[in-house]
């Protein structure tokens, strides 16, 4: 009986499994044969990107090599990564703008001072944490305040700072 229901199972998990390795999400390996290189997000201001959506489910995204590089790459800046091995969540320069990718957009931030970011009504604040990662970088909060939200929403991460006078802090 018991092989009965082991052979009748097998079909339905046989069909399931070539959905298994589909993963689309920004830093997944991908055959580079098949797929396209991908396009940057948009840069646009907060206001536009974040207009005409349910604030409440909003996330900082992962940056592709794509939209770092329409940001301007990484040298001279800081990366704030919610991984040690992950691409970055949020650039920005020391002393400088910054940008975090929301929405599928990229939106710069002006600095307000203190590792503040803003930008209509969106605020972004870094915090060094106390600790390090397995690979050294230290440890960062990244506190994100949407424009219309209630609540702030704080990320704990890395961050890598790559020929800025930052990188040894």
């Amino acid at each position: 009986m018991r092989r009965l229901l082991v052979l009748a199972c097998a079909p339905v998990a046989l069909a399931m499994l070539p959905g298994c390795n589909s993963n689309i999400a920004p830093g997944n390996d991908r055959e580079a044969q098949i797929d396209a290189a991908p396009t940057p997000a948009p840069v646009m201001g907060a206001a536009e990107a974040l207009s005409g959506i349910a604030i409440e489910a909003v996330q900082p995204e992962t940056m592709t090599d794509a939209d770092i590089a329409a940001l301007g790459g990484l040298e001279g800046r800081c990366a704030i990564r919610l991984t040690e091995v992950s691409e970055p969540s949020f650039l920005y320069r020391p002393r400088g703008s910054g940008a975090i990718k929301l929405n599928g957009k990229l939106i710069e931030l002006s600095a307000a001072g203190g590792r503040r970011f803003v930008d209509g009504g969106l605020n972004v604040q870094l915090r060094p944490v106390e600790g390090e990662g397995n690979a050294g970088l230290p440890e960062h909060e990244m506190i994100v305040m949407l424009p219309g939200a209630q609540d702030e929403l704080g990320f704990r991460g890395y961050r890598q700072c790559i020929g800025t006078a930052e990188e040894g802090e």
